[in-house]
């Protein structure tokens, strides 16, 4: 097991490093309220970054991660790097990785994913898939182009379908209603796609979609949606690790060079100690992403380790964020200083990734499979 990265994944992290800490500034953040970045979004397109994920992999999407969370960075590179670049790379079919993955490396087309408790229902007709469903809160769905939907055909195992939708901006309302003809014996009857803005506890430009009857376009098999969710898991979890980062590295920054008693904050052994236990938890956020990425990039075996770092993202990321905004003192209760964005991000991010209960739960369900 070797996490030490490659040439290649070194490079693509120093080049996210340099657009994020150039662009992603507090007063850039702040004067853009909870929209997307499109300066910023198509800089990073521009530097091949989601192109390169192909290449470079989860284990270099986890860098990747880890220095948009640092900076908190409002842009859909998560999301179309999880639930696009790499879902389409590894179970497209030939045509679809020709036709897709050009638009999704040089930013024409964003994905996104509407994976979570709920799953829609699929149906095939002579024209094709057609899914209906209701998500209450997808992840930068008022950016996307494409949505990868988990759908269940008669109750098997949910599958993965592409759905291709409009981007919307924030507040906007996208309605797609069309009466279609009838289809040999089936009449198809009305097919809708309604995007809604959500507003979250970070700004990920989210959205309700609820789908009637719309088109569809199947991705891999049976083993897609297993893969795919433990894929985007690891890749969450890696960005909840920079978000911690981020938080700890304002701490440092603060309690550095703010006294109390005649000497620093950091001297003090309570607020050490409180430190030292946000460093160990984001350490075990970042080496447990570092290893499901790399199981998944070498072939092996992966869900229960996707499982074990998203539960660490969830448990131990909510209380490093907390720790970032207690270590700061009054300062931290300011919802316009720099530090409270880590802790909305992390919230956030234990929210979507959680709740950690029902991951240890599905943990051990895992485990007891593999061990009957």
């Amino acid at each position: 097991m070797d996490f030490a990265p490659t040439v290649e994944q070194q490079a693509a992290r120093e080049l996210a490093a340099e657009i994020f800490g150039d662009l992603s500034t507090h007063e850039r953040l702040s004067a853009l309220g909870t929209g997307t970045d499109t300066e910023l979004w198509k800089a990073l397109c521009a530097a091949g970054l989601p192109a390169a994920v192909e290449e470079i992999g989860l284990v270099g999407l986890v860098l990747l991660m880890e220095e948009q969370g640092r900076a908190t960075a409002q842009v859909p590179l998560a999301a179309t790097c999880a639930y696009g670049v790499l879902p389409v790379a590894v179970h497209g079919t030939a045509e679809q990785r020709e036709r897709l993955l050009p638009a999704l490396g040089d930013g024409t087309a964003v994905a996104t994913g509407a994976f979570g408790p709920r799953v829609a229902t699929a149906r095939r007709t002579a024209d094709g898939w057609r899914l209906s469903g209701t998500f209450p809160a997808v992840p930068w769905l008022r950016a996307a182009t494409h949505v990868l939907v988990p759908a269940r055909v008669a109750g098997a195992a949910p599958r993965c379908f592409l759905v291709e939708v409009q981007a919307v901006g924030a507040g906007s309302v996208e309605r797609k209603a069309v009466e279609t003809e009838a289809v040999g014996t089936e009449a198809v009857g009305t097919e809708a796609v309604e995007i809604e803005a959500v507003e979250t506890t970070a700004p990920w430009a989210a959205g309700r979609l609820t789908l009637v009857g719309a088109p569809a376009e199947p991705l891999g098999g049976v083993e897609t949606h297993a893969d795919v969710l433990g894929r985007a898991r690891t890749a969450f979890a890696g960005l909840q690790a920079g978000v911690c980062r981020g938080s700890l590295d304002r701490v440092v920054h603060h309690t550095a060079v703010r006294q109390q008693f005649g000497r620093p904050l950091s001297t003090h052994q309570g607020v050490l100690m409180r430190a030292a236990d946000a460093h160990m938890d984001t350490e075990a956020i970042r080496v447990t992403a570092y290893e499901a990425a790399w199981r998944y990039d070498q072939g092996l075996p992966a869900a229960t380790h996707a499982l074990t770092t998203a539960w660490w993202a969830c448990e131990a990321g909510k209380r490093v964020v907390h720790s970032g905004q207690h270590l700061h003192g009054g300062i931290g209760a300011d919802v316009e200083y720099p530090v409270h964005r880590h802790f909305l991000w992390g919230r956030q991010l234990d929210a979507y990734l959680g709740p950690a209960p029902g991951l240890l739960a599905e943990l051990g369900d895992e485990l007891a499979e593999v061990a009957g």
